[in-house]
């Protein structure tokens, strides 16, 4: 059992790390593009979309890689390891590369990102001595809540993610 433990472990560790490669080149195709710090709705949805296919995907190779070491069996809990454990690699890693793009790539992408906000706010109608109150908030948001929500999101996002591809690529070893 400690065996398959260990297997779980490796596949998890390499897949995530090729999402978080694979992540790391979105995100700095939008850099090049300077659409990184433009978040409005459409953007959210197109990327958690593009995240949960990528993990989907990522899910089904890495958990038929680990079902073809272990003789064509899995569990599937072994599968939802393997998903979940690589989507939280990956979201280290781009969390990580997230704080190098702010801090050192583009140190002045918190400062693009509020002025598109309130570009996009007052755009809509809303009320200037409104915005400014929103705007400040965001200036003095805690960066371990922002690393612990994204880890959350990731985790979700690679649970709900590779659901499919365990249940799809479950076969328990025969009882006798």
């Amino acid at each position: 059992m400690e065996d398959n433990q260990a297997q779980t472990g490796k596949v998890a560790l390499k897949y995530g790390v090729i999402l978080g490669v694979i992540g790391i080149v979105f995100n700095l195709m939008l850099y090049y593009q300077d659409l990184h710090y433009q978040l409005d709705l459409k953007r959210i949805f197109f990327t958690i979309g593009l995240s949960l296919v990528f993990i989907v995907v990522g899910s089904f190779i890495g958990i038929q890689e680990f079902k073809t070491k272990n003789d064509g069996y899995l569990k599937f809990k072994e599968g939802m390891k393997i998903g979940v454990g690589m989507s939280l690699i990956a979201g280290i890693i781009g969390i990580a590369f997230s704080f190098v793009l702010a801090k050192i790539i583009d140190p002045e992408m918190e400062q693009k990102a509020i002025e598109y906000a309130t570009e996009m706010m007052l755009d809509s109608g809303m009320d200037p001595v409104e915005i400014d109150k929103q705007m400040e908030s965001q200036k003095n948001s805690n960066v371990y809540w922002q690393v612990a929500g994204g880890l959350v999101f990731n985790l979700i996002i690679g649970f709900v993610g590779s659901i499919i591809p365990a249940l799809i690529l479950k076969k328990d070893k025969p009882a006798y």
